[in-house]
């Protein structure tokens, strides 16, 4: 079932990259049965693990498809394909096809050749039964298909690092919001019940009108004499007999009087 579903997927590229002309000898081709050619076909995956091999979203899978010819005439690998089924074996189901690669490469009788197959998914992570295979023709313009990966894969995501701006940019608006949310949360519920502080001068002390008319420029007090206050005043403006109260006089009149009784 699945080289025959394959092969419809095969028929669809045909009918893309080389015309109706040649899709429909592809069609007769599958109509028919399919010939029983000497020639095989094996995949290998150049960044496969210990663990089975992955396919990670958004980056390209290489696969390096390997194909020996053991006929005595040559062969033409038209096109290399894949598909992603459920792992099911039985009811097995198509999940997605993937990139149809086009080649046109002849393999002379009883070579190798060695061709590069790289392929991307966009998939949520889960298992998958992974099928390549390729679509060969011989001499008398018959086409076959010839299976060169029949496995179960994984489907990942990238691995992420701290580093990657993406990753940055993301923890600057976590953290910008975070910051805004605390903030607004301060100043409407926990600034309204602490005491608001009085504003005070360089020295820390309260400002009083007797303070700020200390501090004013002494130019000032004394350039203008119509400034005056309760505690500055300008004394030359002042008559000196105000100033200088004269001494208390002795009266003569006074001593006789007592010195005759």
């Amino acid at each position: 079932m699945t080289r025959f579903g394959f092969l419809s997927l095969a028929l669809i590229s045909l009918q893309a990259f080389a015309g109706t002309g040649f899709a429909a000898d592809a069609e007769k081709a599958s109509e028919a049965e399919a010939p029983n050619l000497a020639v095989t076909a094996k995949a290998s995956f150049l960044e496969s693990e210990i663990f089975g091999v992955k396919l990670v979203n958004g980056r390209p899978t290489p696969a390096l498809i390997e194909i020996s010819n053991d006929e005595p005439n040559p062969v033409t690998v038209n096109f290399i394909g894949g598909s992603l089924w459920t792992p099911e074996e039985e009811e097995s189901k198509v999940v997605r096809n993937l990139t149809a690669s086009r080649y046109a490469v002849e393999i002379a009788a009883g070579q190798k050749e060695s061709l590069e197959y790289s392929f991307e998914t966009e998939m949520h992570p889960q298992d998958l039964r992974l099928s390549i295979a390729a679509i060969l023709s011989d001499k008398e313009n018959r086409f076959f298909t010839v299976q060169a990966f029949n496995g179960t894969v994984s489907v990942v995501e990238p691995d992420t690092s701290i580093f990657d701006p993406q990753i940055i940019f993301l923890y600057f608006i976590l953290l910008a919001s975070f910051v805004g949310v605390v903030y607004f949360f301060y100043s409407v519920w926990v600034a309204p019940y602490f005491p608001q502080k009085r504003k005070t001068g360089k020295t820390g002390e309260k400002k009083t009108p007797s303070a700020k008319r200390e501090s004013q420029p002494e130019d000032e007090t004394t350039s203008s004499p119509a400034v005056t206050s309760a505690t500055t005043y300008n004394a030359d403006w002042i008559p000196s007999h105000h100033i200088n109260r004269p001494e208390a006089r002795k009266v003569k009149g006074a001593g006789r009087t007592k010195a005759r009784a």
